[in-house]
């Protein structure tokens, strides 16, 4: 691996060895192989978790962080993102974490750059957000020991939802039974394009669920109007502690990969209850993921 970009480009055995060495520094039985490298986070949208943890990752590797302000840069005066890129690498950069509301900009951006910098994705529009796939696909073997067979529920806005996308190629890799449960104005548009169960009633779509993920309604990339308001979609499709209790399985995981909006697509007593601790478990395990990421990708060198 040179580069994370999307999950359709992994393999099973890449993903497993990213999988086993965050394990690894988890229990602190592996050292930095990156110490002193160097790289830059190019965040074009806010972010927390996804900033904050590829941050914290670096320094826990020793590596040197830059954290690049596009207002600030030179790319406020017309200089185009490739070439900021480039300059960054003779600068020293080793690598660059790049999130951005354009779907496929990193790829394009990837095939100008003339030199051996490495690329992350750290979210592109509504295409894919990798490292996050890789958390969520860790944080599953942390708590059910096994994805095959069993069956994972998706429950809020596919559409826009590059967390969804990233996660469900993920999955069917490794024999997942994956559910998707949104409203017909939030289903995925490429439906061929993905092996999935499409569910509008949320409790058919959770019922006997391992694990259910829900996700936040992105009124930022909507482009048309006609979407009903919180409310309608709260009655219909908010995941509460009974609906959990009274559907899915007894031992049913709950996961969010937040920011969540309390009381609209989870409830705030389920966020605040023991199911609801998984998700900041998620958080903590992207730290673990995303050292293994920058040390599978910068150990060999440029």
């Amino acid at each position: 691996m040179k580069h994370l970009i999307d999950i359709e480009n992994i393999s099973k055995e890449d993903i497993l060895n990213i999988v086993n060495l965050a394990k690894e520094f988890k229990n602190k039985t592996k050292k930095s192989d990156v110490i002193g490298k160097t790289i830059a986070l190019m965040f074009y949208e806010n972010s927390t978790r996804t900033r904050c943890s590829f941050e914290i990752a670096g320094q826990n590797l020793g590596m040197n962080i830059i954290n690049f302000d596009a207002n600030s840069s030179s790319l406020s005066k017309g200089e185009s993102l490739k070439d900021t890129i480039e300059n960054l690498y003779f600068l020293g950069v080793n690598a660059v974490v790049i999130r951005h509301n354009l779907s496929g900009i990193i790829n394009n951006v990837m095939r100008l750059v003339k030199y051996p910098i490495h690329f992350i994705n750290g979210g592109d529009g509504t295409h894919a957000h990798p490292s996050q796939a890789l958390l969520d696909f860790y944080t599953m073997l942390e708590k059910i020991g096994s994805v095959e067979g069993k069956k994972i529920t998706i429950v809020g806005d596919v559409t826009h939802s590059r967390v969804a996308k990233s996660n469900i190629r993920l999955l069917s890799k490794f024999g997942a039974d994956i559910h998707i449960c949104a409203p017909s104005y939030l289903q995925l548009e490429n439906t061929q394009a993905f092996d999935v169960t499409y569910h509008d009633n949320v409790k058919e779509a959770i019922k006997d669920s391992n694990v259910v993920m829900v996700l936040r309604v992105q009124n930022e990339r909507h482009e048309k109007e006609g979407y009903p308001d919180s409310s309608e979609y709260k009655r219909l499709y908010e995941i509460d502690t009974k609906s959990l209790k009274q559907y899915a399985s007894k031992d049913v995981i709950l996961m969010h990969p937040g920011p969540a909006n309390r009381n609209i697509e989870v409830s705030s007593e389920l966020l605040d209850n023991q199911l609801g601790k998984t998700i900041l478990e998620q958080a903590q395990n992207g730290v673990f993921v995303r050292m293994a990421i920058l040390n599978t990708l910068l150990k060999g060198g440029n």
